[in-house]
C-alpha cells in the first residue's frame, strides 16, 4: 500500500516581505492581484463596541479584528507555479506577513463561536493537550 503525500515547499520572499491589512471576507472574490482596498473599503467603528461594519455590494458587513496567537506570525502566499495535477508538489512564496487581520460576516455581529475566532485560540490548546504533565 502507498500513500501519495503531496509536499508544499515555502520560498522566502523576494527583498523584504511588506506588513499589510489582511480582511477575510464571507465571500469567493474572483481575483488574484492586489486591491485598491483603502479606497474602496473602509470600515467604521460603532460605539461602544469593538465591532466594524462596512457594506460590500450592497450588503451589510460586520467585522472584528483579530491578533495572531503569540508567538505566530500569519503569512499571505502566493503560488510560483501552478500544478497540472492534484498529485504535483506545489511551490509558494511568501508574498507578506501579518500580526491582526479583520475578519467579516454577513450581518451577522462577530462572536466567540466564529470558526476563525476558535482557530486562533487553536495554538494555545494544542499545547495544553500536548504538553508535558505536572505530577
Amino acid at each position: 500500500m502507498s500513500c501519495n503525500s503531496n509536499v508544499i515547499r515555502v520560498l522566502p520572499p523576494v527583498g523584504q516581505e511588506q506588513r499589510v491589512p489582511v480582511h477575510l471576507m464571507p465571500c469567493e472574490i474572483e481575483h488574484n492581484g492586489s486591491a485598491q482596498v483603502s479606497e474602496y473599503f473602509t470600515a467604521t467603528m460603532k460605539d461602544r463596541k469593538h465591532e466594524k461594519t462596512v457594506s460590500f455590494r450592497g450588503r451589510g458587513l460586520k467585522g472584528q479584528e483579530l491578533s495572531c496567537p503569540q508567538g505566530y506570525t500569519g503569512l499571505v502566499l502566493k503560488e510560483v507555479n501552478k500544478p497540472g495535477s492534484d498529485q504535483e508538489d506545489r511551490t509558494v512564496r511568501i508574498s507578506s506577513v501579518f500580526n491582526k487581520l479583520t475578519y467579516w460576516n454577513l450581518e451577522t455581529p462577530p462572536n466567540s463561536d466564529d470558526t476563525i475566532v476558535m482557530a486562533m485560540d487553536w495554538p494555545e490548546l494544542a499545547e495544553a493537550i500536548h504538553g508535558p504533565v505536572d505530577d
